[in-house]
């Protein structure tokens, strides 16, 4: 078997007669691919991961016409497979897997959609029939058999935890082709995997320490099980302490636990651990960014705004905007430190839009949406912009562990607000006021003022009709108040919070997103007590 040497070295001097080297080569230009966004690495990336998946062909299970006819007819039995062959059933699976994710990535049209849509249905399908022989009384076990089911708890479990996070009205459809997803399933699927010591043990701990950190922070209710990330990078730490990806899952969790210095710490170490893969550094200058927010310590927000906008391609209107949003909450006596102007800075912003798999980055669109009021002779300052794009990253969950960082953002947001009631009025007088009202209540709601939270929750609602362009507030607004009436096991009326904000509003900036943690709060509050397990999901299986 030739997973015994896909350890032995990378590069592609055997990638043409192993399926592990071939494999394991284009996942790591795939990798690369994924962070750099940039279209000659999406088109290396697909052609390697193409010849992988013809590499993975020729060790699969020959078949006779005869076979192909009765395969339509009675589903195929992997139990007469080789060794060999069902290791290149797992590898073909990840292959057109990663494959569709590419394909996703590249093309604009319809038809690469389709063509991507197919790959996936039949990874998962093959998935299925593998978890299937494992199962099976007949399946015998062969000399690296901790490889092949690996691989097979990496791909139920990634597809299991992936699909439970879909929102309702996306899980329907993907439920009525065929997909069904369980939360709790995939999750052991992918701590087995992570502890099997098996050529995917790796990238299922990998899976799992995306999905604690930042998955359930930024697509969740901010609830992440930080101490199984913790537990799950220790080892990895222990053994590559100067690894740049354990290093940035350090700086992460460290972010996730409130120690913003200590975070900020591990960043730089991963940023000095190496140099070739300038991607890891810009993930830290992300995080970097966001640490100096929490922090109020605007000039270092702005230095890394600035880095990420000369230095990396994913969204340049994101950057831009971040630069002015922190050059507005620059004091009178403080000076930009390039000549920046905040208003010439917003007015770009628009004019930097970028497209991929065929879509605008809903980041994008909102910053868009929001430096458009600079657009005029005489613009609207926005009020507290890098405050508002913080929540939308979910970054009130992470001052929420630090008293401190949480009263230092409050004291900002009244200041603001005593601004915005000393200023003159303007058609955007209660976009504004909402915008800071939802702000200060999650702080407020942080610091355990829950009457006083609800009372800035409640009022967006009751103030629904005279918000003009900020939508995207009373479903929010919604959502915050259904999650602080969790908190205090008012689940009733914290399911009818969330139903309401799931139907009755639409067409509004980061609605997928929105949805997706309203799926996250509903599952929380739908979850049994006792145990935490969801009812009414079926695992792939």
């Amino acid at each position: 078997m030739d997973s015994r040497a896909a350890n032995s070295g990378s590069g592609d001097a055997r990638t043409k007669d192993s399926m592990y080297h071939a494999l394991t080569y284009a996942t790591i230009l795939e990798m690369q691919a994924m962070m750099t966004f940039d279209p000659q690495d999406i088109l290396n990336a697909g052609n390697t991961m193409k010849e992988a998946q013809a590499t993975c062909q020729k060790f699969r299970k020959k078949s006779t016409v005869a076979d192909s006819i009765n395969n339509l007819v009675h589903r195929q039995s992997l139990e007469h497979f080789t060794e060999e062959e069902i290791h290149a059933e797992i590898c073909y699976a990840e292959c057109l897997l990663q494959r569709a994710a590419l394909t996703f990535l590249q093309d604009e049209n319809m038809v690469s959609f389709i063509k991507g849509g197919i790959k996936v249905r039949n990874s998962y399908q093959t998935y299925r029939e593998l978890d299937s022989l494992i199962q099976s009384p007949h399946y015998v076990k062969g000399e690296n058999h901790l490889h092949f089911e690996g691989g097979v708890k990496l791909g139920v479990g990634a597809f299991n935890l992936t699909l439970s996070m879909f929102p309702a009205r996306i899980l329907k459809l993907l439920e009525f082709v065929g997909f069904s997803g369980n939360k709790e399933h995939g999750l052991l699927q992918l701590q087995e995997g992570a502890s099997s010591y098996s050529f995917r043990s790796v990238l299922c701990t990998m899976l799992l320490l995306c999905y604690h950190t930042f998955m359930t922070f930024v697509l969740g209710t901010g609830k992440g099980n930080v101490e199984e990330a913790e537990r799950l990078l220790k080892p990895y730490l222990a053994r590559y302490p100067k690894g740049a990806i354990f290093l940035f899952f350090a700086g992460r969790i460290e972010t996730l636990k409130g120690n913003i210095d200590a975070a900020v710490n591990r960043y730089e170490e991963c940023c000095e651990a190496q140099q070739y893969w300038k991607q890891f550094h810009h993930m830290c200058y992300w995080e970097l960014m966001w640490c100096f927010t929490y922090k109020r310590q605007w000039k270092m927000a702005f230095f890394y705004a600035d880095l990420l906008s000369k230095e990396n391609t994913w969204s340049k209107a994101t950057y831009i905007y971040m630069k002015a949003a922190y050059l507005s909450m620059f004091g009178p006596d403080d000076c930009s430190p390039f000549g920046d102007s905040e208003v010439e800075l917003f007015r770009i912003v628009p004019s930097l839009k970028l497209k991929i798999a065929g879509k605008s980055l809903p980041t994008e669109k909102f910053a868009i949406r929001k430096a458009r009021r600079y657009l005029s002779s005489n613009p609207i300052p926005l009020p507290v912009p890098p405050l508002e794009m913080m929540y939308i990253w979910n970054g009130y969950a992470v001052i929420g562990k630090c008293p401190n960082l949480t009263e230092g953002m409050l004291e900002t947001l009244i200041e603001a607000e005593e601004a915005l009631a000393r200023s003159s009025a303007t058609e955007l007088l209660a976009d504004d006021r909402c915008v800071i009202k939802l702000l200060k209540g999650l702080c407020l709601k942080h610091l355990g003022k829950i009457l006083e939270a609800e009372d800035h929750f409640n009022y967006i609602y009751l103030n629904e009709k005279k918000i003009k362009y900020d939508h995207y507030l009373i479903p929010n607004a919604l959502l915050e108040l259904a999650i602080l009436y969790l908190d205090q096991d008012r689940r009733e009326e914290a399911i009818k919070l969330l139903e309401r904000a799931k139907q009755n509003y639409k067409n509004y900036s980061m609605e997928t997103r929105t949805h997706f943690r309203i799926q996250a709060a509903l599952h929380q509050a739908k979850s049994a007590p006792e145990n935490g397990m969801h009812s009414g999901a079926s695992a792939v299986s």
